[in-house]
């Protein structure tokens, strides 16, 4: 029996336990919270607090050794723990929906997409012929320009964004009363990420559909979310109004999240971001007190034996700490002097790159022609939506990916291969990467002593003492321990395996270190820690980054000058701060216009039209002008492509529109940018 007027989802007193080796370990303990009729509700925490276990408790879809233990769940009036197969199977075919991180894992490969969108229909009832069109339909709401063709696509002919698209629309068949989503864009860039929200709260809006919204961007829960819960180690731990919460948060673990992200202002030769230290406690810990306490500045004695319960603190708002009131003022964890900050500064050219060209088969021209200079001990940021030649542009210089002929690239001077094969020794050890996912760059077999020791033997040529000195001081660096050498990555978190990928990127000493989103698929904490390391590493190891992400708040904080690629071409270039601030290329306002802002502005987006171009057919004249909002009436766009000229001291832009008249528009329209990303 289902009701229009109660709630879309009550959970009550969850606890959640998985059965490991013969024992019980509570992963969820005492989790409640209420989900409004039409409200969105987030779920904030890092990772292993618990946010996905909620979500698949919810439609029982835990695994086979995981089970709810207590509490009660009700969703539409229904309760989905008490229900038979037939009846479980109805309710996620008609009352709850959900969209997860990965859109590749949701879709079925083998079948054309139209295919699986009639399909959701086809259980609703419809025939065949009506499903197909109710899916075209569906494709459209979705803002899909030309359903028809998407129908007719495999799952990998589509873009990342179009993807989570195809899901959402999915999801979305069945008009349902609860949609979850899991991380929906984590992957995205921050355009792509824009319009999935943009849609998300548009669907939400035309079908009253109540959401739960679990990610780790604070600044996405803060856009979308009308109220937030904020989940430590399986336990809520605060709960309130979302722009409340991260305005004014009251639990030291809040207050923790949100200094780990990047706000204005902060870079790295200022400050280092804040950090929470220690680690979650596993699933089945017995903490006596504060689960929090181990890891809080403000524990006391008391904290360490009695749980806390929810305190008020504010109109509908509670949170779990005996010293909320002194939360706000937490000391930080990570201080920061501007001694320690002090760096040597950035010198001559180091790598040098000219006329970069890259064409797949097919005739897809990843990069046209790139000219770049990365000096001596800075950190070069690439930023772009996907299929810019961000990646393609790194893997060049690493020689993994041929150029063109006629490309040069020389490093101090001297012309590299195009082939890191042919490359010699001291070429592979001066140029090193750390890939977005440890977990494909890490041999699952080997030890992380045999991981970081190896390139220290073979690049470096270290032996004996000498190695054995040189791992230590690298495992320091990175704050590893001892004990860590002997594990496997298969034994470590996301955030320990990818020190592991640093201490091995930075073994050789190398000059040129490329970060291809190194820090994409970790929490806000760990991020934090990482972009902390590599800071001081860049400091003490005199290292040069080439840094690539689509996290502008962290290319911003990291970079010393900012690089803006779109369609293979290099549209603007210049000092970090100054790229940021103003005057931007149209395609940079976007970009900027597009990353959702904790501080609470809310910039009108510049959205983009259509897709990318396809760089096997780019568009004549600019490239940029079939998406361009600021295009001339001219014509000139679409006939002639502008040259990459300096408008002012080392900010140099591709654009018909002169800077000052950029600057003149952009000002008028009084469009602050956007840096943080959280």
């Amino acid at each position: 029996m289902t009701t229009d007027s109660g709630p879309a989802l009550v959970v009550s007193n969850m606890d959640v336990s998985y059965k490991v080796r013969g024992q019980d370990r509570r992963a969820l303990k005492n989790v409640s919270f209420t989900v409004a009729r039409g409200e969105s509700y987030g779920l904030v925490g890092e990772s292993g607090s618990g946010k996905s276990t909620v979500a698949l408790a919810l439609v029982r879809y835990l695994p086979r050794n995981g089970r709810v233990s207590a509490g009660t769940v009700s969703i539409n009036g229904q309760d989905p723990l008490g229900m038979g197969k037939a009846e479980l199977r109805e309710l996620r075919a008609k009352t709850i929906s959900m969209v997860y991180q990965e859109p590749g894992r949701a879709l079925n490969p083998s079948l054309r997409v139209g295919e699986q969108i009639a399909e959701v229909f086809e259980i609703a009832g419809e025939k065949s012929d009506e499903a197909t069109a109710s899916a075209e339909n569906m494709l459209r709401k979705v803002q899909i320009s030309d359903p028809g063709r998407v129908m007719r696509r495999y799952p990998y002919e589509l873009s990342g964004g179009m993807a989570q698209r195809v899901v959402i629309a999915m999801a979305l068949a069945v008009s349902p009363s609860l949609l979850i989503l899991d991380e929906p864009t984590t992957a995205l860039d921050a355009t792509v990420e824009a319009e999935v929200l943009d849609l998300v709260a548009a669907l939400r809006q035309e079908f009253d559909t109540s959401v739960l919204f679990i990610s780790h961007n604070l600044a996405v829960i803060a856009k979308m979310c009308d109220r937030v819960g904020v989940l430590y180690a399986g336990e809520l731990v605060e709960e309130g109004p979302a722009r409340q919460v991260f305005d004014d948060p009251r639990h030291p673990y809040t207050v923790g999240l949100l200094r780990c992200i990047p706000r204005r202002g902060q870079r790295k030769d200022r400050d280092r971001l804040d950090t929470i230290p220690g680690f979650l406690p596993g699933p089945g810990h017995n903490l006596a007190g504060c689960v929090f306490a181990p890891r809080c500045a403000l524990a006391r004695d008391r904290c360490r034996t009695e749980p806390p319960p929810f305190f008020d603190v504010g109109d509908l708002r509670t949170a779990r700490c005996f010293f909320h009131e002194q939360a706000p003022d937490l000391p930080r964890a990570t201080p920061a002097s501007a001694a320690a900050l002090a760096t040597d500064g950035i010198g001559g050219p180091l790598v040098k790159i000219e006329k970069l060209s890259k064409t797949f088969p097919g005739g897809v021209q990843a990069l046209a022609g790139v000219d770049l200079t990365v000096h001596r001990g800075e950190t070069l940021g690439l930023v772009g939506e996907s299929g810019s030649g961000k990646t393609t542009l790194a893997r060049t210089l690493l020689g993994l990916t041929s150029a063109d002929q006629g490309s040069v690239l020389t490093l101090d001077g001297k012309q590299l291969s195009a082939d890191a094969r042919r490359r010699p020794r001291d070429v592979l050890r001066a140029l090193q990467i750390v890939f977005q996912n440890p977990d494909s760059a890490l041999n699952r077999r080997h030890t992380v002593r045999s991981l970081i020791s190896r390139p220290l033997s073979r690049l470096a040529g270290l032996s004996g003492t000498g190695l054995r000195d040189r791992l230590a001081e690298l495992i320091s660096s990175v704050r590893l321990e001892e004990r860590h050498l002997a594990l496997r990555p298969g034994q470590l978190s996301g955030g320990l395996k990818q020190r592991v990928a640093i201490a091995r990127a930075f073994g050789a000493r190398p000059d040129v270190v490329v970060c291809d989103e190194p820090t994409s698929a970790l929490d806000v904490s760990v991020q934090a820690a990482i972009l902390n390391l590599l800071a001081d590493l860049q400091q003490q190891e005199h290292a040069t980054y080439l840094f690539i992400s689509h996290d502008l708040g962290l290319v911003r904080y990291l970079s010393d000058r900012i690089v803006v690629l779109y369609l293979g071409r290099v549209m603007e270039v210049g000092p970090a701060e100054v790229v940021f601030t103003g005057p931007h290329h149209p395609y940079t306002e976007a970009l900027f216009s597009a990353v959702p802002s904790l501080d609470g502005q809310r910039p009108d987006r510049i959205k983009l039209e259509g897709e990318i171009p396809s760089a096997a057919n780019p568009p004549s004249g600019c490239v940029f002008h079939t998406r361009c909002p600021r295009k001339l009436s001219t014509g000139v766009c679409e006939s002639t492509e502008p040259p990459l000229l300096e408008g002012e001291p080392g900010h140099l832009i591709r654009c018909h529109i002169p800077l000052t008249e950029l600057r003149t528009i952009q000002l008028s329209e009084s469009v602050p940018s956007q840096g943080s990303s959280h």
